[in-house]
């Protein structure tokens, strides 16, 4: 296959300042590496903590009508049974009858050669992505179980528990943010394309029998979801709107279980994929579970006093390619006007995401009054921000303070303090940097907190 120089040295730069600042490393490096995994460092996990916690704040804290679970990882056999997972959840699979590699057959554009070595693909077969495992000591059929491949069904055999011990009204959705398994013939693109990922996602469950048009119905619910998601890509994550394209899926190319889909799509540097999903379910999930386990999922509606399936409309999120889609938006390099020196270069997050916010720095760490005061200052921002909820403030003199700065702008952070000595002998404030623009300005501490308040409000 034709490989893109320039799309592969900006994934380069991206993937080695991820492992440089302590975002994203390969899982099990030291041993080699395990295809499909990665480990997310202290900045990593903290740029992805905010991620998910600004998406639990928008579809669960600020509504009325969503309640969240956590399901477990493994699940009865039957519940993949019933939902078509054992039976279909595959990918093509082509192998070559030279080197023995294996590959996706859509993925090819050749299907015939070996995009390694040239040799003859052999035939397409179909190749199951659940991951298998026996649980408990015996190893028989009927302690085969399954690392859950979506989290979604766990949702679906829940409904009826949330609905005997909570009594919500329709509609209502249940919102989880959990780890899913797929054994991907070709995991690729650092971290778009996993066997372990994340996923945060919704069943929202209306009433079927509402007509088109009106408030409640399937048709609206979706169109409230789609106008949601644009807003937590815009609004919370801050990527580049330009860079978000809807995909309406042909009825042709839907799943079984869906009536309409949208992809969301992203301009990744390899090109435009798939960030996030939205499908119309209808009832088949809640059906399927019913009729497998001769359980009724349905619910009875006290002002019609009927009885019915409820339908389900799935908003679908997946953590990694979020973490991916931020840092490849946030990635710029700014040329130097000086001859000869390296391109500045820097994470342009959201304040809302990035995972530090404020760094201080005393202008000399050698100096023990500049750090003390950078010591108090650094005390008093995480003081004051952590009242309101706003977390990473960094304290750091690692370096001198050209160094600091460079990590810092590598790190993404929007605001770095500096003390130095007018700070001590003029009371004349600090040093607040902005990061997107290199400027600096001088301030009281007491308006610092006033602007850093404003600036990072979530």
């Amino acid at each position: 296959m034709k490989k893109n120089t320039e799309v592969e040295n900006v994934m380069e730069k991206i993937v080695s300042l991820a492992k440089r600042r302590g975002f994203i490393f390969q899982g099990s490096e030291i041993y080699g590496g395990l295809a499909g995994t990665y480990d997310f460092g202290p900045f990593g996990v903290t740029l992805k903590n905010n991620i998910k916690r600004l998406w639990w704040k928008r579809f669960v804290e600020e509504r009325e009508d969503m309640y969240g679970i956590d399901a477990a990882i493994l699940m009865n056999q039957n519940v993949w049974k019933a939902s078509g997972h054992v039976a279909g959840f595959s990918d093509p699979l082509v192998e070559c009858k030279k080197c023995k590699r294996r590959f996706r057959a859509d993925h090819l554009e050749d299907k015939k050669k070996c995009p390694e070595c040239g040799g003859e693909l052999g035939p397409e077969k179909q190749f199951n992505m659940m991951f298998k495992t026996n649980v408990g000591a015996q190893e028989d059929e009927d302690s085969i179980s399954y690392l859950r491949p979506e989290t979604a069904q766990g949702m679906f055999v829940n409904y009826k528990n949330v609905l005997d011990s909570l009594h919500p009204k329709l509609p209502f959705g249940l919102a989880q943010i959990g780890k899913a398994f797929r054994n991907e013939i070709a995991p690729r693109d650092f971290v778009f394309r996993l066997r372990e990922l994340e996923q945060m996602e919704i069943e929202y469950f209306v009433n079927p029998t509402i007509e088109a048009g009106k408030e409640g119905s399937w048709q609206s619910v979706f169109d409230h979801f789609r106008l949601q998601m644009h807003d937590f890509v815009e609004k919370d994550l801050g990527l580049a709107k330009t860079k978000v394209h809807e995909l309406e899926i042909a009825p042709g190319d839907l799943a079984h279980y869906s009536k309409r889909t949208i992809d969301f799509e992203f301009d990744f540097p390899f090109g435009k994929k798939e960030l996030y999903g939205l499908a119309y379910r209808t009832d088949f999930d809640l059906k399927q579970h019913s009729q497998a386990s001769n359980v009724a999922l349905d619910y009875f509606d006290e002002e019609s006093k009927s009885r019915f399936t409820p339908h389900c409309i799935e908003p679908s999120f997946g953590v990694e390619r979020t973490v991916l889609a931020v840092l490849t938006d946030a990635y710029q390099e700014e040329a130097s006007e000086k001859e000869g020196e390296e391109p500045r270069v820097y994470l342009k997050f959201s304040p809302k995401v990035a995972p530090v916010k404020v760094a201080v720095f005393p202008l000399l760490k050698n100096k023990p009054i500049l750090v003390e005061k950078a010591r108090e200052v650094y005390a008093t921002i995480k003081k004051e921000l952590g009242a309101i909820g706003i977390y990473g403030v960094e304290f750091d003199d690692n370096g001198n303070i050209g160094k600091r700065y460079r990590r810092q702008d590598e790190i993404g952070t929007p605001f770095c303090i500096t003390v130095d000595f007018e700070t001590i002998e003029k009371d004349a404030g600090i040093t607040i940097r902005y990061r997107d623009t290199a400027t600096q300005e001088r301030m009281s501490v007491s308006d610092l907190v006033k602007k850093l308040k404003e600036n990072l409000a979530v």
